[in-house]
């Protein structure tokens, strides 16, 4: 039978939908049966049954795979969402979907896919310049009052966010900055969406305590707008802390390294970023019984203590009861008075004390004593000094009358004269002189010249 040729009259005999898929099924696997195909891996799903599902898929055509058993299978470690890899696989159809599918014997990788490349390098250039530090992270406040939600206005996830908001804090204002998520252009709208909720003053928004930017699940392509570079330095420039809840728990996304907290989930961002207002509520309980107890027991217990002092002595004579600690107290006065007549009297005393040894150090009392002092020492000198001097003049007086009793002024007295040559020598004998010599002869009162005129007798 040609399924190709024209149509045949009406009451012809037709083909079921699924004869005809069991056809194509046989064609495929007849026709073109098990071959090498190579792509880039998206959309993985690993199911608990052992069985993979994924997409290959390049730049003009994707394709459903299935890898059953997968875990068994050779290189199924190489199997992973942006890689690109070369799989053994078998062309089939899948009946009841009517979709067209591969069924994957083994895979090997092809080198990394190029979203998969970008984000490696992305990665590792804003690791490199700090991005990803926790020293520039952000703490998400404890009780935040307003939270801004940068995600789709129409998304699940901004639902899941608002129910969790309302039932952990119901006091908490969200503000929604509606975005697109997916798409071309989308990272553009989330970074400008950063930008102005970091400025609200600026644009006009109401100021965030936090921000929680993200979306739902999805492939790598859907998430992709969240790994571009624009974002990631929208996230890091913003001055509020921002939790970034992009995709699952097992989406990693570059806004993630980048925020101040990542969530799991959108949901779980929610949960992050606000406290369980029931669990408050209760621990404020807790804690006001706790103050409370303490306060009620002792309460009781005074009350337990006057009333048994109300049936005791209060009641027969309350004077009686206060005779002793009234004398207990005035014996307490007495001593306190006591004590502190005896403490005054003795800082009476130090001060007296004290007033002398501060009279006795002044600067004038101690001038005084060392004019004193120097007086006496003056006195002491004088007399050692003029002693020494008497001694001394009258030993000078004894020996100026010695030697002018055997000097020869007494000699001048008596008549006698020294005749003194030209050189000032004394003339002892005429052979000391010769003729022509200038003589000076010294007398009792006065002197006399002279001259030699012949030769000096023998």
């Amino acid at each position: 039978m040609d399924l190709f040729s024209s149509p045949k009259p009406a009451g012809g005999k037709a083909l079921s939908v699924t004869q005809l898929l069991r056809r194509m099924k046989n064609l495929l696997e007849v026709q073109i049966g098990e071959l090498w195909v190579e792509g880039e891996v998206s959309n993985l799903r690993k199911q608990g049954s052992g069985h993979w599902y994924f997409s290959l898929k390049d730049e003009g055509a994707q394709i459903s795979c299935a890898m059953f058993g997968a875990r068994k299978r050779e290189g199924s470690e190489a199997l992973e969402d942006g890689a690109k890899v070369r799989v053994f696989a078998e062309a089939s159809v899948y009946e009841a979907r009517g979709q067209l599918q591969i069924i994957v014997q083994k895979a090997e990788r092809a080198g990394l896919g190029d979203l998969q490349a970008r984000f490696e390098a992305l990665k590792r250039k804003l690791q490199a310049e700090g991005l990803f530090e926790a020293s520039r992270k952000q703490a998400i406040p404890r009780f935040p009052r307003t939270i801004g939600l940068i995600t789709s206005g129409s998304g699940a996830a901004l639902q899941d966010i608002l129910n969790v908001l309302g039932r952990r804090a119901p006091w908490v204002q969200p503000v929604l900055f509606p975005v697109r998520v997916q798409g071309k252009g989308a990272e553009l709208e989330i970074a400008d969406a950063i930008r102005k909720m970091g400025q609200p003053e600026t644009f006009g928004y109401p100021r965030c305590d936090v921000l929680i930017v993200g979306r739902g699940g999805g492939s790598i392509e859907d998430l992709w707008n969240f790994n571009e570079e624009v974002v990631a330095r929208a996230i890091a420039a913003c001055p509020i802390p921002i939790i970034s809840a992009v995709g699952h728990e097992i989406d990693f996304t570059i806004a993630d390294f980048v925020a101040d907290l990542r969530a799991p989930t959108p949901s779980a961002a929610a949960e992050l970023a606000v406290a369980d207002g029931a669990e408050l509520l209760e621990k404020i309980s807790q804690l006001r019984r706790r103050l409370a107890r303490p306060v009620f027991e002792r309460v009781a217990r005074s009350r337990m203590a006057l009333d048994s002092l109300k049936r005791g002595v209060l009641q027969r004579d309350g004077e009686r009861l206060l005779r002793e600690p009234m004398m207990r107290v005035d014996s307490a006065r007495s001593r306190l008075h006591s004590a502190l007549r005896s403490s005054l009297e003795t800082l009476a005393n130090r001060l007296t004390e004290a007033r002398s040894a501060h009279r006795a150090c002044h600067p004038a009392r101690i001038v005084e004593r060392r004019i004193e002092s120097l007086a006496t020492l003056g006195r002491r000198l004088q007399l050692a000094a003029s002693h020494p001097l008497d001694r001394r003049a009258e030993r000078l007086i004894r020996l100026r009358g010695l030697l002018r009793a055997l000097g020869p002024e007494s000699a001048f007295q008596r008549g006698f004269s020294l005749t003194l040559g030209p050189d000032g020598r004394l003339i002892r004998s005429p052979q000391d002189v010769k003729p022509g010599d200038l003589l000076l002869t010294k007398l009792a009162h006065g002197q006399i010249s002279s001259r030699v005129e012949g030769d000096p007798a023998p």
